[in-house]
């Protein structure tokens, strides 16, 4: 019986065939990773011999501060949680790059990120002691059913409720 029905393309078929290295992109939304999401990601990483993408999604909102680039306030508690994955992968010589995203919309920038970088696997790993489960749960119910009605390129990792 068939229940899915996938058109070919001749893009989706080069992207997988040319040996590309699609990163795995691991996000959080403005609060600490998940200790589960760093392993996972970070081994992914290694397994595939692929880079490592981390990515903050923070929402701003849009006032004239944030035009001229004073959106953003920095934490020095957060950059330090934010940067222990990219330490860990750094010592496994994982390349890694780190994305800040500012937006009233995060969840959406965030899934603009995703459609860019054609990223073999996405991890979603807010730690969830820090965000509230109504957020998490709008956020990886978006990011879940964008990923099936675009026919997402990569596969999508979001932690057990």
């Amino acid at each position: 019986m068939l229940t899915l029905r996938r058109r070919a393309s001749r893009e989706d078929a080069t992207a997988l065939s040319s040996g590309d290295r699609r990163p795995v992109l691991l996000a959080t939304l403005d609060v600490p990773f998940a200790e589960d999401a760093i392993a996972f990601a970070v081994d992914s990483a290694v397994e595939s011999g692929n880079p490592l993408v981390l990515v903050n999604a923070a929402e701003v909102l849009l006032t004239l501060s944030t035009m001229v680039g004073y959106g953003y306030v920095e934490r020095d508690d957060l950059q330090r949680a934010l940067r222990r994955p990219a330490e860990l992968a750094g010592a496994l010589a994982v390349p890694v790059e780190r994305v800040r995203l500012c937006s009233p919309h995060p969840v959406d920038a965030l899934l603009e990120l995703v459609a860019e970088r054609r990223p073999g696997l996405l991890v979603f790993g807010p730690d969830r002691g820090r965000l509230s489960r109504r957020a998490y749960g709008k956020a990886a119910t978006r990011i879940r059913e964008r990923a099936v009605r675009e026919r997402a390129p990569c596969l999508v990792w979001l932690a057990a409720d």
